[in-house]
């Protein structure tokens, strides 16, 4: 963006009839403000044709400034920020020195491209420099002569503005692009050499936040992604962020350490609450544990859900020296964080406690809460204990954890998550009740941070019929105006904040959720995207305060996150055409004509997803289906699209059916054409990671819809009694695996063995080493608790596409399956169910519990195992009529 106010309200000219008065007053909001004064600053100064020259007479500026002086109000871009300003004037008070934030900032372009260090110099600044609210400006050095001079000076509010900012330029200037490792990483090859930098026009470039936060995290981002990091890799993360100018993450790590000593601060032992670090984790049968508190907390892949009250003690106990160690990593995470000028957002008490915190306080309103997807409600992992927000223990437990982490920490920023009502509905509906309780949740803040701000995801809202206009207006208005912002988790599919009359007044952020446990899906919907927060920040009334990623896993669909990245800055709508014409340039660092069209064809089709559903993915090979085959049937509708909203409640419920159909919202042999134009491309890309990684993707993508339509074939050759049209098509089914298998082991993106081998390096011992081993297998394949015929209700929910998870149990899994079937036929009996079941689950429990070490690098060529693989399933006229003409044939 130039030095330009798109916002700026229209002037009056010497010809209007309109009185002086009148057009005082009509203007006095926009010019009374220090961005007006900035903006005209920089263009009577660095620019040759100052705006309004000839329409605006110069004599009106020292009129509006003593208006201004007599009228002193400096208005927000929103009501949500006005709502929001003591707390912002707080933080800016409260930052890192500039020193240090100057120092954080030089320590991300040291790491991310070491040779141009010296071309760059920063500058921190004031807001009333930068017009009243946070931005960066980027203008060439004034001091550049010479090669080894700094050549582009970046200044900003904070350490994250700036990094923000290098970050626009070398996108937008040097044609870079920068993703997650595992997705690509970084591509630098297309920034000029040191001293041969791009210059900028003599006016630079102003980019401030139309809005003063950029969000990051879900709730469960903490298991699903972040489960095993140690710190080598959350300070590659913490740098993406200030990369892509997020300057509000969430911050939970670490928290149960801080449990430990809030339970002491109340009396409780914490001997009672953990056990012995050499103990097997409880759902690998653990004896000699103790039946207090030692199972208060899950597993270290399962701590999110724990913390949320709705499952405990499965996959631990939690050893001492991880309680030790993630407190300590916590501590290096703020630290890093504080110096870049980001704000952690950290937890706050919910509510949820361990069982035994009611015979130590019996008089306390504690209640049992109902199952959560346990087999047959199995009370060793099910049915947390919820303390009643109106209790006086509440508040004092939810002062004592607030002020146990500002001891700890040193310094907080006043920012704490609560969701006691995520998939959690109140006993009552009376408005009344509600409104008690959410006072009661914030008074357990307020009262260990008095400048505290509740930050609340808004998923429920999205879900749960319980919360009708009257309950979401009692919960909303239960804390000061103020001191409550919530998340619009699921902007982009369901904007709550037009539904809700921009959440009745109260703060919100607007949210892309976009990805559900992790899952490998090429999907987005960009057009969303590039317009939902501009519509949101401009409509009436606006209570709009940021933009916001709350995706459950990432390390996916890159060009999502770049994109949604850029809105934190945005102040139109982007021209998603345009954008998509650049990105293949960017992210592949040279313009090819085939991958350009490819990329256009992606955008129309996979990354324009209009039906409303949830993108669960579900595809046979990583969510196998557990259905009789004679129940699959052909329903009416050729394309069977699930429009309507439904919870995540209601998406794990769907995984407890017999078959639930995979999403399918594009044409098949449209995306097979694009992977068609991008091998095409290979020969001249090969040499980038970025182009294999999306390479890669693009094949399993088209793969992994022709393996939907190869399952179908075998179910309807088993229901025409044709045994050997399910051996044939099962053996096909099977070698497409064992293929895909090889495509995945190409890239470092798509491997088993990092997961586990994270999971592993962080243990003390070898009974920890066996303990997160089975932790991190487990969340990936059964995921919860299961009987010897019954399976986890949650299985498969975070599959994954990954080397060495497809050949060494998605592909056993399918054979047992399908070695049923031709049983079945051969024998002339029916399916064998409940063997089915049997054969199944153990296969599972002896995966979940085995040691078998798999590959950390990627081995074999993407560009000659993609076009094999092409040639072999995906050229074929047949195959390509079997994906356009069966896609949604069949249901349950």
């Amino acid at each position: 963006m130039l030095l330009n106010d798109p916002s700026q309200p229209p002037l009056s000219s010497a010809k209007s009839k309109i009185p002086l008065f009148v057009f005082v007053r009509h203007h006095v909001r926009f010019f009374c403000t220090p961005r007006y004064y900035f903006y005209h600053y920089y263009y009577y100064h660095f620019s040759a044709s100052p705006p309004m020259a000839s329409s605006f007479p110069a004599i009106f500026f020292p009129l509006f400034f003593l208006i201004c002086l007599t009228f002193p109000t400096a208005h927000p871009s929103t009501i949500g920020v006005h709502l929001l300003s003591n707390l912002l004037e707080t933080q800016d008070r409260e930052r890192a020195p500039p020193s240090l934030q100057l120092a954080a900032a030089r320590g991300v372009l040291r790491r991310l491209i070491p040779s141009h260090s010296s071309s760059f110099d920063f500058q921190i600044v004031s807001k009333e420099q930068c017009g009243g609210a946070s931005c960066f400006i980027i203008r060439n050095h004034p001091i550049f002569h010479r090669r080894g001079d700094p050549e582009i000076l970046i200044i900003g509010v904070t350490g994250v503005d700036i990094v923000a900012g290098l970050h626009w330029y070398l996108k937008n200037w040097c044609g870079s692009h920068i993703s997650w490792d595992k997705t690509g990483g970084a591509q630098l090859f297309s920034v000029p050499k040191a001293g041969l930098l791009p210059r900028l026009n003599d006016n630079g470039v102003f980019v401030p936040r139309p809005v003063p936060w950029s969000y990051y995290q879900n709730a469960v981002s903490s298991s699903y992604s972040f489960a095993w990091w140690d710190w080598k890799r959350w300070e590659k993360e913490i740098d993406w962020m200030a990369l892509q100018g997020i300057n509000l993450p969430l911050a939970f790590t670490g928290q149960e350490a801080i449990w430990q000593k809030v339970f002491q601060v109340i009396g409780v032992e914490p001997t009672l609450i953990f056990s012995s670090p050499n103990l097997q984790p409880r759902s690998m049968h653990c004896q000699n544990c103790s039946t207090d508190f030692d199972d208060f907390f899950g597993g270290p892949a399962f701590l999110a859900w724990s913390r949320m009250g709705n499952l405990h003690g499965w996959g631990g106990p939690l050893p001492q020296s991880w309680l030790d160690q993630q407190l300590l990593l916590q501590k290096k995470i703020l630290r890093r964080m504080y110096e870049l000028g980001m704000t952690p957002v950290l937890p706050a008490f919910s509510g949820n406690v361990p069982a035994a915190l009611k015979s130590r306080f019996p008089s306390a309103k504690i209640t049992r809460l109902g199952n959560w997807f346990t087999v047959k409600s199995d009370p060793r992992w099910c049915c947390t204990y919820l303390l009643d927000a109106t209790d006086p223990l509440f508040v004092e437990i939810g002062r004592a954890f607030i002020e146990q982490q500002l001891e700890e920490y040193g310094k907080v920023g006043h920012i704490y998550n609560c969701d006691t009502f995520d998939e959690n509905t109140p006993p009552v509906d009376d408005p009344e009740y509600i409104s008690s309780l959410g006072a009661a949740i914030f008074r357990g803040m307020q009262s260990g941070d008095n400048n505290a701000i509740w930050l609340m995801q808004g998923w429920l809202f999205s879900y749960d019929p319980f919360w009708r206009p009257p309950q979401m207006k009692a919960l909303l208005h239960s804390v000061p105006v103020g001191k409550l912002v919530v998340l619009d988790l699921y902007a982009e599919v369901k904007p709550i904040w037009i539904s809700s009359e921009q959440f009745y007044g109260v703060p919100y952020i607007w949210c892309m959720l976009h990805n559900f446990a992790g899952n490998i899906e090429m999907y987005g919907i960009l057009d969303a995207i590039a317009s939902g927060p501009i519509d949101a920040r401009t409509s009436e009334n606006s209570t709009m305060v940021g933009v916001g990623m709350s995706m459950e896993g990432i390390e996916q669909n890159p060009i999502v996150y770049d994109l949604m990245s850029e809105m934190a800055f945005q102040h139109k709508k982007v021209d998603v055409k345009a954008w998509i014409d650049l990105y293949p340039a960017r992210r592949y660092g040279r313009s090819v004509a085939s991958v350009k069209d490819a990329w256009n064809i992606l955008y129309h089709t996979i990354y324009n997803c209009t039906d409303g559903a949830n993108d669960k993915n579900k595809d046979v090979i990583v969510a196998f289906p557990d259905v009789d085959p004679s129940l699959v049937s052909i329903p009416q509708e050729k394309y069977s699209h699930n429009k309507n909203q439904v919870s995540r409640g209601s998406m794990l419920n769907a995984i407890t059916e017999s078959f639930d159909q995979p999403h399918l919202w594009y044409s098949t042999s449209e995306v097979i054409r694009a992977l068609e134009l991008f091998l095409k491309s290979g020969d001249e890309l090969s040499g980038s990671n970025t182009y294999r990684y999306d390479l890669v993707d693009l094949t399993r993508q088209a793969l992994a819809k022709y393996a939907n339509q190869l399952f179908l074939k075998v179910i309807e050759a088993y229901q025409s009694n044709d045994v050997e049209g399910v051996t044939h098509y099962s053996r096909e089914f099977l070698d497409l695996v064992e293929d895909f298998d090889t495509l995945l082991a190409c890239h470092e993106g798509f491997l088993l063995g990092p997961w586990l081998e994270s999971a592993k390096q962080l243990a003390q011992d070898e009974n920890q080493e066996k303990q997160f081993e089975w932790n991190a297998r487990t969340q990936i394949t059964m995921w919860f608790d299961n009987s010897d015929e019954e399976p986890s209700l949650l299985r498969d929910y975070g599959n994954k596409y990954w080397s060495g998870l497809l050949r060494d149990y998605y592909g056993p899994r399918a054979g047992i399956y399908f070695k049923l079937l031709i049983k079945s036929l051969e024998e002339g009996t029916g399916f064998p169910f409940k063997d089915w079941r049997r054969e199944w689950i153990k296969l599972t429990n002896d995966w979940q519990s085995s040691r078998n070490v798999f590959p950390v690098k990627g081995a074999g060529d993407v560009v000659n195992t993609s076009r094999w693989l092409f040639n072999k399933y995906l050229q074929s006229p047949d195959n390509l009529q079997s994906l356009n003409e069966a896609a949604g044939k069949y249901a349950i």
